[in-house]
């Protein structure tokens, strides 16, 4: 089991690397940007605030942009929020339905150790990633704070990536689901779930007859705007995120112990 969990942390070592370029890097230059647009940005802090649906669907009704935590949580948070999801169903959509889709399932079942250890070490693997991902993006992102001396929110700060965290968990567990049915990798598919999702929370927000129901998508717990400004979750949507989770590992762990697996 353990080393079956070795072999996939190096297989999507490469794969974290890019992504926390990516999506890190593109973020820890938002914020030392920030600096040589302050002055523009303050100026249109007011508009932007005032924009009706466009203001409320990505926060900059709750914060100015004109501050760079508020500039934090409705540009680098959204940069974060969908790059680290798409990164994490990028992780577990695949990660049971490639040994179908590559042909080595004959032999990695044929070792001796039961499909429950082999689920078992290939979740635990794609958990790593997305806990090894958050926590270098943090480091980079807090850098980019101390190096323009301004000062981090730390409570609001840490509940929000906490929060990133479990909602990355949740989509994880959602495609790892996924993955347990099919014989084929179906990343397209991982990715879909999530833009369907993250566009499902900003209809939510600006469309009254959706904002009941709008806990159905792991952004809506996960907003950095609302966390960043308020210093609160929404507990009910964070349960149900919870119990999609477990529900997806469960099922997972049902499904794939008692399917006929391709040689």
């Amino acid at each position: 089991m353990l080393t079956i969990y070795k072999h996939e942390i190096k297989l999507y070592i490469k794969t974290l690397l890019i992504w926390f370029v990516c999506v890190g890097g593109m973020g820890f230059a938002c914020i030392l940007l920030f600096s040589s647009m302050q002055e523009s940005m303050e100026g249109m802090a007011e508009s932007f605030a005032t924009m009706g649906a466009f203001s409320d669907a990505f926060g900059m009704s709750q914060l100015s942009i004109g501050t760079l935590i508020g500039f934090y949580a409705t540009e680098i948070g959204t940069i974060h929020g969908l790059g680290g999801a798409m990164f994490a169903a990028i992780i577990a959509s695949v990660i049971l339905s490639k040994e179908e889709d590559g042909h080595t399932s004959e032999f990695l079942f044929s070792l001796p150790v039961s499909r429950s250890k082999v689920i078992t070490a290939k979740w635990c693997a794609a958990t790593s990633h997305i806990f090894l991902f958050n926590i270098i993006c943090v480091c980079i992102y807090v850098l980019g704070f101390l190096i323009l001396g301004e000062e981090i929110p730390t409570k609001e700060f840490l509940l929000y990536h906490i929060m990133q965290v479990v909602m990355q968990l949740e989509i994880a567990g959602i495609c790892f689901c996924m993955s347990s049915f099919m014989k084929k990798n179906k990343l397209g598919a991982g990715l879909g779930i999530v833009l369907l999702l993250y566009g499902y929370d900003l209809m939510a927000r600006v469309i009254p007859d959706l904002s009941d129901y709008k806990i159905i998508s792991p952004f809506s717990y996960a907003n950095a705007a609302d966390i960043l400004s308020t210093g609160e979750i929404s507990v009910s949507a964070t349960v149900v995120g919870v119990i999609v989770l477990l529900v997806g590992v469960v099922l997972s762990y049902a499904v794939y112990t008692r399917r006929d697996l391709a040689a």
